[in-house]
């Protein structure tokens, strides 16, 4: 399917972005190929392809919920640039 140079023009505007001629023909020779790959993949039969949301068979993939010990307050607050009596602390914005 061809695009044409009206439908360029047209999404630019929609995007509110500025083009070139040359730029418009680009991208109308650009988003015709991206079509044309799209009518060909359209034209497979996945009649027999049954519907997935993963490529490969997935199973068990959140780990179990466990007790762990947890950080102290010293240790979470360790690495950060300004904390106070065991709270992160950070600039006031007005």
């Amino acid at each position: 399917m061809a695009i044409s140079i009206e439908d360029v023009e047209h999404v630019a505007k929609l995007a509110r972005i500025y083009l070139t001629e040359e730029e418009k023909e680009m991208f109308r020779k650009q988003l015709s190929d991206v079509l044309e790959h799209a009518r060909v993949i359209s034209e497979v039969d996945t009649s027999t392809v049954e519907p997935t949301s993963h490529a490969i068979p997935l199973s068990n993939v959140t780990r179990e919920d466990e007790v762990r010990e947890s950080l102290t307050v010293e240790e979470a607050t360790k690495n950060a640039p300004w904390s106070d009596g065991g709270a992160f602390t950070v600039p006031k914005i007005i």
